[in-house]
């Protein structure tokens, strides 16, 4: 069964960069695509970015666009998010979950246990 775990986190100051990885283990990622979630305190879960198995469909939220960057290994069974110019409200616990190839908004079947990040000065 695929796990997967996220790392990377922490407290940054805004304007501050951080990658975020996330590792599966148990299967290949070969056939999944990786979709990356925040949950800040007080609302609800949103969508980052994705990646679909191949590769080649990436997606982002608006606003994040021009400063996340979503990237795979899949010999390493590692998703990256490369977040820069990180701003307060980019607060959040950051999720990582996979589906089977296609990049969706919903029906992902594995989820990290999530890492925090904080943006603060």
């Amino acid at each position: 069964q695929l796990q997967l775990v996220e790392s990377g986190g922490g407290l940054v100051q805004p304007g501050g960069s951080l990658r975020l990885s996330c590792s599966a283990s148990g299967v290949t990622l070969v056939d999944y695509a990786i979709g990356w979630f925040r949950q800040a305190p007080g609302k609800e879960r949103e969508g980052v970015s994705c990646i679909s198995s191949s590769g080649y469909n990436i997606n982002y939220a608006d606003s994040m666009k021009g400063r996340f960057t979503i990237s795979r290994d899949n010999a390493k069974r590692t998703v990256y998010l490369q977040m820069n110019s990180l701003k307060p409200e980019d607060t959040a616990v950051y999720y990582c979950a996979a589906r089977s190839y296609y990049c969706r908004r919903s029906e992902y079947d594995y989820w990290g246990q999530g890492t925090q990040v904080t943006v603060s000065s």
